[in-house]
């Protein structure tokens, strides 16, 4: 589905369907991005492979930068509470990335409208 929010064209993935985990599920979703002519991709946590979230394989580093490589920002959105506690590493890549534009990892989808919201006003003060 994708939808306007705050002039950006969004992208959802929609929470059942194969795990996602590697550099070419990343490529069918800029597939999908271009088909929708959308430039953001929101992704429910739920719906990557648990091994994405242990960073030492590198699977969550491949299908981010490809992202990143077509200029696509994305927004995991669910609860990573317990995985962040358990790793300082993913705790550390969460913090990081959130700090950043290209990569979100957000509770909820309200606060991906919030951050898109706030971007909006920004960019028009």
């Amino acid at each position: 589905m994708v939808e306007e929010v705050h002039g950006v064209r969004v992208l959802t993935v929609p929470g059942a369907g194969p795990a996602l985990r590697s550099g070419d599920d990343a490529l069918d979703l800029i597939a999908a991005t271009y088909e929708h002519q959308a430039d953001f991709i929101a992704i429910p946590v739920e719906r990557f492979d648990p091994e994405f979230f242990t960073l030492s394989n590198g699977l969550a580093g491949e299908f981010l930068q490809k992202l990143a490589n077509y200029r696509l920002r994305v927004a995991i959105i669910g609860d990573l509470s317990e995985r962040t506690s358990a790793s300082n590493a993913l705790r550390d890549f969460v913090w990081e990335s959130n700090r950043r534009r290209q990569s979100w990892f957000l509770a909820t989808r309200a606060e991906l409208d919030d951050r898109l919201a706030s971007e909006g006003a920004s960019a028009g003060a």
